[in-house]
């Protein structure tokens, strides 16, 4: 009977968490502080040094930067001036308007502001040149502790400042992002939805205002009266349009904020607009309704006084609604829940939390047009259990992100463009093998393959059991990644490929005498040659046995075994505990490896001599031993080459090694738990690194 280990499911949600301090001690803001001002010390953060890489990984600082405390060139330091808002944003020499855009739609939500900057922070009261900021990622808040030594040049701030030059929130602020991803020039380019997921937790929405819902302008109402952060963007069609500002003084490839909607009164008629904010804290909209545009002086005073509009060339204005649709190409939604926004019911969301990896070797499959590694991808089972309240199918969200990528940028990596596919699941596989994805066109798809940090989409589908794949688009390419799935009702959700389980072949009996075929009798000649008549071998003459027959069979590429393999060889085959493999025993392991000959020949399909390892999860199977993606995975890079090809010796050596823990573990674990001191998964883990 087989033995099978699986592992239990654990959901996840974006309930209130408690902060986990980033610090390398693990020291917290408030035991930091407290030594500090114990001390009468300010704070020198030595996990992000006041030096040049902490600005940049790839070049020298193009100025001499200094980096100074705000006390030290400036008279009367405060935290925040006058309460937290939009104007407090305005953007320096570093190319992270997309930080900057969510900032200040960040202002607009109190309760939001107040987890992302605690409140109780001070220039003044208990001051100790300490400040900690707090954001999302990866499915948990983590602290981000800093000092406040900032990097001016000739005493004003090089980076983000605020109007009031007094004022430093949002300084530290983007410090504390830029210690989170690695340095400053790690902030350079990015989506606002990336940091606004920081900010909350919430999943991202984008529109295409040319290809956009005709409720537009409500969707939006409705996303800014539910506290949801916006920006928006002008694409561009080459780098050299980057920055570039049009006649009309919008700026192409640049973050915005949207602030906020109104309908005004306008010679008899409604009028929709929309108010933006450019975090360069200038250059505005010079056309309709722009700042002391005609159109003003054609509404009520009060309703012109209402809407604050001054004529200051602060970053923001306001635009006609038909005037923002024609000019922006893109608007980006984070909502702080997973409630659609063309829907008026609020819904409580479900949502399950996976943890994944792509890599090279064993589970970076790619896309569908790599057919013969897509289905190595990591799958994940999302069984939709009740249809929705108001139709037949049952809605769902599916959100996938690459983790850590900005911070492995100084190492040449950056985002991988990724997408997913979803497909009607198959009632009793547990890994999804080539075939079935050769012969099953999918249910519904990602829009698109991009290089996001998160790709997320919404779908519609009748109750029944799905299987998600996420996958890069060309296969060998790395990156970590969090799978989220919010659904409005109940649901069941797995990771595919999870289950490990040998169901291993008892030994047959060693043959009689007269039993002996050919080469049972020439295998007995050479053996006793190196053995002499004791019949029994030692690893290394085991080791010279094999290397005689094995290298003779063309069929395969054989270079040689390792002397550690062979002691794996013995530790599985000597039934007597002598430390050496008789002849009989022998025998009984040369017939294993004439199967495992066979099923690697079966799925060497290039008759090169060597075995893809994306293919090994197979192989291993047909073996009698199932195994989940971690396991796969280390086997990929322990025993892989550079071009993703397991040599027959790699391959032996890896089934042995296999085969042994097996059994041993299935000894050790005598009630048959999937347990002993270490679960199965864990035990196969350190066997396989070992």
């Amino acid at each position: 009977m087989p033995t099978i280990y699986q592992p239990t499911m654990q959901n996840g949600g974006n309930q209130e968490q408690e902060a986990q301090s980033t610090q390398s001690d693990g020291r917290t803001y408030e035991q930091l502080k407290r030594e500090c001002l114990q001390n009468k010390k300010l704070f020198c953060d030595p996990d992000f040094p006041a030096t040049e890489s902490s600005l940049f990984y790839s070049q020298k600082p193009p100025i001499p930067f200094e980096w100074k405390r705000p006390g030290e060139f400036q008279k009367e330091p405060k935290f925040i001036v006058g309460g937290a808002t939009r104007t407090d944003i305005c953007q320096g020499d570093l190319g992270d308007c997309w930080l900057l855009a969510a900032i200040a739609s960040l202002t607009l939500n109190e309760k939001t502001l107040t987890r992302v900057v605690p409140p109780d922070q001070s220039f003044d009261v208990d001051y100790a040149g300490i400040f900690h900021f707090q954001f999302w990622q990866h499915n948990e808040w983590v602290d981000v502790i800093i000092d406040d030594r900032l990097p001016t040049f000739r005493n004003r701030l090089v980076f983000v400042h605020s109007a009031e030059m007094n004022e430093f929130w949002s300084a530290l602020l983007e410090k504390a992002y830029a210690k989170l991803n690695g340095s400053y020039e790690a902030l350079k380019g990015g989506s606002t939805l990336e940091a606004m997921e920081d900010f909350t937790g919430g999943v991202g929405e984008m529109y295409e205002t040319k290809n956009a819902p005709a409720n537009l302008f409500q969707i939006i109402d409705k996303a800014l009266k539910r506290g949801s952060m916006l920006g928006c963007s002008i694409d561009i069609t080459s780098s050299a349009e980057s920055e570039a500002q049009t006649a009309s003084g919008l700026v192409k490839g640049h973050a915005y904020s949207i602030t906020g909607l109104e309908e005004v009164n306008y010679r008899g008629r409604k009028v929709k607009l929309i108010r933006v904010r450019n975090p360069w804290g200038q250059v505005e909209w010079n056309g309709p309704w722009s700042d002391n545009s005609s159109e003003w002086k054609m509404i009520d005073a009060q309703e012109r006084k209402r809407l604050t509009q001054v004529s200051l060339d602060d970053g923001e204005f306001w635009m006609e609604f038909e005037d923002f649709k024609a000019n922006y190409d893109k608007i980006e939604i984070c909502n702080l829940t997973a409630d659609s926004l063309d829907d008026d019911t609020p819904h409580k969301w479900e949502v399950t939390v996976f943890n994944g990896s792509w890599i090279r070797g064993s589970t970076a499959g790619g896309c569908r047009n790599y057919i013969d590694t897509f289905w190595t991808n990591p799958q994940f089972k999302v069984s939709l259990l009740e249809k929705d309240d108001d139709h037949d199918q049952s809605t769902f969200i599916i959100a996938l992100l690459q983790k850590n990528r900005r911070k492995l940028r100084k190492l040449g990596q950056d985002l991988q463009t990724v997408g997913f596919a979803i497909y009607e699941a198959s009632k009793h596989e547990d890994h999804l093998t080539k075939d079935f994805f050769r012969y099953n066109p999918s249910k519904a798809r990602s829009n698109t393959y991009i290089n996001l940090r998160e790709l997320s989409q919404r779908f519609r589908l009748p109750p029944g059991d799905y299987i998600v794949v996420p996958t890069t688009f060309e296969p060998h390419k790395e990156a970590d990644f969090l799978l989220r799935i919010f659904s409005e009702k109940k649901t069941e959700s797995l990771e595919m490929g999870n289950t490990i389980s040998a169901d291993l072949p008892e030994p047959p009996p060693p043959p009689s005498m007269k039993q002996e075929t050919e080469e049972e009798k020439g295998l007995k000649r050479l053996f006793q040659q190196i053995s002499g008549q004791k019949m029994a071998i030692s690893a290394r003459d085991l080791q010279n046995v094999l290397d005689g027959v094995l290298s003779r069979r063309k069929e395969i590429k054989y270079k040689g075994l390792p002397l550690h393999t062979c002691h794996s060889i013995i530790d599985l085959m000597d039934t007597n505990n002598t430390g050496q493999i008789e002849f009989p025993e022998f025998i009984v392991f040369w017939e294993k490896v004439k199967r495992w000959i066979g099923l690697f020949l079966m799925f060497d399909t290039d008759r090169s001599g060597t075995m893809s390892s994306y293919e090994m999860r197979l192989a291993l199977k047909e073996a009698g031993m199932q195994l989940n993606n971690k396991i796969i995975q280390l086997i990929g890079l322990r025993f892989a080459d550079e071009a993703y090809q397991i040599t027959f010796d790699e391959y032996l050596a890896c089934i042995v090694r296999l085969e042994n823990m097996f059994r041993v573990f299935q000894a050790l674990d005598k009630r048959q738990t999937g347990e002993i001191s270490l679960n199965m998964a864990q035990f196969l883990a350190l066997t396989m690194n070992a």
